[in-house]
């Protein structure tokens, strides 16, 4: 009878929870300071997080990568809308947009924006951490306009830009300071299914 002490090990030392969190941690500090996406180093990086090149190196194939997977962490996981009723989920979705679960959040995506406007790069960075939470909002859109609840000549695109727009530029650019964020979802919602319901 084998005992658990017999069984073979994996290959090299496991990798550590800790270091990784340390490594994200350290990239957001870095940019909630003031470092830009071209400046900041993975020389600066480890050094923060007290871990070697190599430590990180081991984990993210370059810095690009490591970035994508720390800006991520800002924003936590893409919603997931119930299916209860087009309006209802949408209402979901609109409310996480711009919404960041870490505070360092409003420090570091004012200061993205030109970044990703002057660098391929870095806007395919941005679109790769944001197609996920368009994919969701597409997917309710199309269920709308299949069950019919939607108009079936809508412009799915042009439609979550609608949806997204106003709550993205309240929250990043503080647009208004007299709107009410606790509604504002189910407002920009309702105003927009006003021109996309089916008849």
């Amino acid at each position: 009878m084998s005992s658990t002490a017999d069984a073979p090990r994996p290959p090299g030392r496991p990798r550590s929870v800790r270091a990784d969190e340390a490594i994200i941690e350290a990239t957001l500090d870095l940019l909630a300071e003031g470092s830009t996406i071209e400046a900041i180093s993975v020389e600066a990086i480890a050094a923060r997080a007290g871990v070697g090149k190599a430590t990180i190196y081991r984990r993210w194939s370059g810095k690009d990568v490591l970035l994508r997977d720390a800006l991520r962490t800002l924003k936590g996981n893409v919603p997931q809308p119930a299916g209860r009723s087009v309006r209802d989920d949408l209402i979901t979705l609109v409310g996480a947009v711009g919404h960041a679960i870490d505070p360092r959040a409003e420090r570091i995506m004012p200061c993205l924006v030109p970044e990703v406007n002057r660098s391929p790069e870095h806007h395919a960075l941005y679109q790769n951490i944001i197609e996920p939470r368009r994919t969701v909002m597409r997917e309710v859109l199309q269920r709308g306009v299949r069950d019919g609840e939607l108009r079936a000549d809508l412009d799915i695109d042009v439609t979550m830009a609608m949806l997204t727009g106003p709550m993205l530029i309240q929250r990043v650019m503080r647009w208004h300071p007299d709107l009410d964020e606790t509604t504002l979802a189910e407002k920009i919602v309702d105003g927009v299914l006003g021109g996309i319901r089916a008849d």
